[in-house]
């Protein structure tokens, strides 16, 4: 299957007044066409800064490109287009989910109109005809009485609704490739199921792309194919949904699969957290960045950054565990 987005070596940094923050230190994955591809991570690990960056949407300065390409549709290089070419891509070939829709949504405008203006300003129909387009979304992403809704305000929707509403905002020019950002941060569990339930349901009926950043493994366990999981600016483990949540080897997704929660969880059980603290950025470890957090760093790992090994097929990892030179190597366990 081909791809429909190719991101090699993306490196972005922040200059501030302490110095260079290097947010995103050579990241590389795909995503195929028709494919769900979850990015997770603590916050801080960069997955926001990477999904920002594909749609060029974080301000320069203080961000600084400082290396990479990010190839749409096998042959459009994101990071060298103009920004008025970028701004005819984000909206109609690529759209964003936020993960705030109260602050992401205009408070002084109308739904039906905020809908409304990317149709007419990327598909170049009518206002009336764009209505209409507009109160089809809101009834494809479960919004009763749409002709009523149309006309309202986003302070007469609930959280929920109003993520409803984004996602119909960003499906209204069908476009080839979405990406949500953290979708359901602000909704309670029953809510997140239902928005979770809704993509997965929206991705089967129009064939889209996906790229879900959450923080929360729990999400994607559902409606992703293939899970990268960020530490630090950079990738330490990708593969199958299998490969992660049934043969993970990296003690850091070990560490977030252990700090969900599970149904079959009695009530005496606790959450096992990740002593410590995420590194500095401003001045990344010489070695592997989650070395100091890890249960079974050993010498190399404080001297040495690991490289990224093929363990099989898509299933991919970077730590020293994985070299052959590594003697005593533990048998990290899934709490249950």
């Amino acid at each position: 299957m081909k791809n429909i987005l190719e991101v090699k070596g993306l490196k972005v940094s922040f200059h501030t007044y302490a110095g260079e923050v290097q947010a995103v230190r050579g990241v590389s994955f795909n995503l195929k066409k028709g494919e769900v591809l979850a990015i997770v991570g603590e916050s801080g690990c960069g997955k926001s800064v990477t999904s920002q960056t594909i749609m060029r949407l974080i301000p320069s300065p203080p961000s600084v490109i400082k290396g990479g390409s990010i190839l749409f549709d096998e042959k459009i290089d994101l990071l060298k287009l103009a920004p008025k070419e970028m701004e005819s891509i984000r909206g109609s070939e690529i759209g964003m989910i936020f993960q705030d829709p109260m602050t992401s949504l205009n408070p002084t405008m109308a739904i039906g109109k905020q809908i409304t203006e990317g149709l007419v300003k990327h598909q170049r129909i009518t206002k009336e005809e764009a209505l209409k387009q507009a109160i089809e979304l809101l009834t494809l992403v479960g919004i009763p009485q749409p002709e009523t809704r149309i006309k309202q305000y986003p302070h007469e929707f609930s959280g929920g609704m109003r993520q409803r509403v984004m996602i119909a905002i960003s499906l209204a020019c069908r476009p080839k490739l979405l990406i949500a950002d953290e979708p359901t941060t602000a909704l309670d569990v029953t809510i997140q199921a239902q928005i979770i339930n809704l993509l997965k349901d929206l991705q089967e009926k129009l064939g889209s792309s996906i790229i879900i950043i959450t923080h929360n493994l729990g999400v994607v366990a559902d409606i992703a194919q293939r899970v990268v999981v960020m530490y630090a600016g950079k990738i330490v483990e990708q593969g199958t949904v299998d490969d992660i949540f049934y043969h993970s080897r990296h003690p850091y997704t070990l560490g977030l699969l252990n700090s969900v929660l599970r149904l079959d969880d009695d009530e005496k059980s606790e959450l096992v957290p990740i002593e410590g603290m995420p590194p500095d950025l401003l001045a990344p470890p010489l070695g592997c960045a989650f070395a100091a957090r890890c249960p079974h760093a050993m010498n190399i790992c404080l001297q040495e950054d690991p490289q990224e090994l093929i363990i099989q097929d898509e299933h991919k990892m970077a730590c020293w565990l994985m070299d052959k030179r590594a003697v005593n190597v533990p048998k990290a366990k899934i709490r249950g």
